[in-house]
């Protein structure tokens, strides 16, 4: 699986139709909904905008489309079947249809918005997914220096700590990496 982590843009015109996509990172239902808001805005008298979405949750995979109003099938769901063919997750892709006053068909209509959301894709750049574990640590004091460049190793952080008779921590790490960290650095070994 894979993520997006630069945001990717695309425009062109069929028939007269100008078709305008995106491609955006997101983590929950709610950024979605607050990405296509922030673009639906910039493109006020559009008339269409046909999105889908691939979340990675506790669940599962979440996948959602809409066909913004066109015939059934000919919109959202060539947007899900790219982020699907390219094993996207944590994405939204939305794109906009100013209509031009020509009908494109319904094989016209899913050519046109899945090639602008392909472009959009093309434009992006992506990272291998790495599930990320959050987890609760207590350290002695003289382990905070270690502790603190473990996580810099393995690109953890640091997401709350308090200082008590130990340091109380509260780490996000890699999923594969927390056992072993837990291991390395709990105070029941030192």
């Amino acid at each position: 699986m894979q993520i997006i982590v630069q945001a990717g843009f695309a425009e062109q015109t069929i028939t007269k139709s100008r078709f305008i996509a995106m491609a955006v990172s997101c983590a929950s239902e709610r950024e979605v909904g607050q990405a296509l808001r922030a673009f639906a805005a910039k493109h006020q008298s559009a008339h269409h905008l046909a999105y889908a979405f691939r979340l990675k949750t506790e669940e599962g995979i979440v996948q959602r489309f809409s066909d913004a109003g066109e015939p059934s099938g000919t919109a959202g769901m060539p947007l899900l079947k790219l982020l699907e063919g390219r094993n996207l997750i944590n994405v939204c892709v939305g794109v906009i249809r100013y209509y031009g006053g020509i009908n494109l068909g319904t094989g016209g209509l899913a050519r046109a918005y899945g090639g602008t959301a392909k472009l959009a894709l093309d434009e992006t750049k992506v990272t291998d997914y790495v599930e990320m574990k959050t987890i609760k640590l207590t350290i002695a004091y003289n382990q905070m220096d270690f502790v603190t460049r473990a996580l810099a190793k393995c690109n953890g952080a640091i997401v709350d700590k308090a200082f008590n008779e130990h340091v109380d921590l509260i780490v996000s790490l890699p999923a594969n990496d927390a056992g072993d960290f837990i291991n390395r650095f709990s105070l029941k070994n030192y």
